[in-house]
């Protein structure tokens, strides 16, 4: 995949996380960095429990990177002290 589509996957997988997180979104910069760190975090748990490559381009990788971005979201709300709502 190319750096554009990268950062696009990570957009709308950060965007959907933060949604769901927190109401109001975090912005798009960070938007991105978290749909990004969170399809690595989310792929690696996904691989480590059913030994099942999600690094893929399709709809099951962006849930994983979903379920990832909102566990980064959920630690970087708890290091920062920040509210959820």
């Amino acid at each position: 995949m190319s750096i554009l589509g990268w950062i696009v996957f990570g957009l709308i997988t950060g965007f959907i996380a933060s949604k769901i997180v927190n109401e109001r979104g975090e912005g798009c910069f960070l938007n991105i960095a978290l749909g990004l760190v969170g399809a690595l975090v989310g792929g690696f748990i996904f691989k480590s429990l059913t030994n099942f490559n999600a690094f893929h381009f399709n709809l099951i990788s962006m849930v994983v990177a979903i379920i990832g971005a909102i566990v980064v979201l959920t630690i970087y709300h708890a290091l920062t002290g920040r509210r959820r709502f």
